[in-house]
């Protein structure tokens, strides 16, 4: 990824001061971040907007395409990607100047990447932090660590996460996966040691979930999905999924310090929950938790949707 130019943040807050999440998706080189993303925009049912450092990599339907301008790519559903090419100041203003805001920003950073470095744009006007995300492809993990360089930028990126995704699993035998869970395990340990930023989070408590359920990596990554059309659509959930999705109702109303007891109460294995709860004073608060990172905030007049029900997605085989 280039180096950031100097940026001017925008003096006048975009879109009557709401604020879209911006989910960062890291991994190393060959982590599988381009599939994720291909079948986030197969399932997306609202307008998203994905950032990647070249769309030509993001192999895109083409019938979910509405057309090309640039290094932008318009889909039929709202959706959109654009290119990173000119730097993370530009590809945000791009965004900011579209009259209605996507639901959710998903941006892939570059397998060398290190996610604490490009944290600060989660403040950026107009957004707000939702999570780092990042995907480790098991059947390579041993072998890439042996090298200093890319140990190092590993460590970095799993020590910053809030959710840690491992690719590749139908790659490798049983034994092959566990040992690999357990080496992401002493490689956080090692960058605690090294003293390595972790983005304000404690690495040893994040969760760690296989991507091999067919829509989990969409579903982690935007709360949702399901397109109908002429579009193949994603296979339904199974049996042998490895996540599930509840609404977990919120009272109506429901007191600041009763969201945090809902929030610990919720049972382990909790990668994504989402939703809107309204105090006795009518104030909203959003509620946003990925894997250990939990955010919960005032929305300001713009924000104010009605309340919800809270969406939480569960691993089914969350170990460790």
């Amino acid at each position: 990824m280039k180096a950031m130019k100097r940026y001017q943040e925008p003096e006048f807050l975009p879109w009557d001061g709401r604020r879209v999440p911006l989910t960062f998706l890291s991994g190393y080189l060959g982590s599988g971040k381009t599939t994720a993303l291909n079948r986030l925009l197969a399932a997306a049912e609202a307008p998203i907007a994905v950032l990647v450092n070249d769309v030509g990599e993001v192999n895109i339907d083409a019938r979910l395409i509405r057309h090309r301008h640039g290094n932008t790519i318009e889909l039929t559903d709202g959706c959109v990607c654009c290119s990173l090419s000119d730097g993370f100041g530009a590809a945000f203003d791009q965004l900011r100047s579209r009259a209605t805001p996507p639901n959710h920003v998903v941006v892939e950073l570059s397998g060398v990447a290190e996610p604490d470095r490009v944290l600060p744009w989660g403040r950026s006007a107009g957004f707000k932090l939702d999570g780092v995300v990042t995907l480790v492809a098991v059947d390579q993990l041993a072998d890439l660590v042996t090298e200093p360089i890319a140990e190092l930028t590993i460590m970095k990126q799993l020590v910053c996460a809030d959710l840690i995704m491992l690719s590749k699993v139908d790659l490798v035998s049983p034994a092959q996966r566990v040992a690999a869970e357990q080496l992401v395990r002493d490689l956080i340990q090692k960058g605690l040691g090294e003293k390595l930023a972790t983005g304000g989070i404690d690495p040893t408590t994040t969760p760690i979930v296989d991507t091999t359920g067919p829509t989990l990596a969409s579903t982690v990554l935007q709360l949702g999905g399901g397109r109908s059309g002429d579009i193949d659509e994603l296979p339904a959930p199974t049996l042998f999924d490895t996540h599930s999705t509840e609404m977990v109702p919120l009272p109506d109303p429901i007191e600041r310090e009763d969201i945090d007891h809902l929030i610990a109460s919720l049972a382990p294995g909790v990668l994504r929950a989402k939703g809107i709860a309204r105090d006795s004073s009518d104030r909203r608060w959003n509620i946003q938790v990925v894997g250990r990172r939990t955010v919960v905030t005032e929305l300001s007049a713009p924000e104010r949707d009605d309340p919800t029900d809270l969406v939480v997605i569960r691993a089914n085989n969350l170990s460790g």
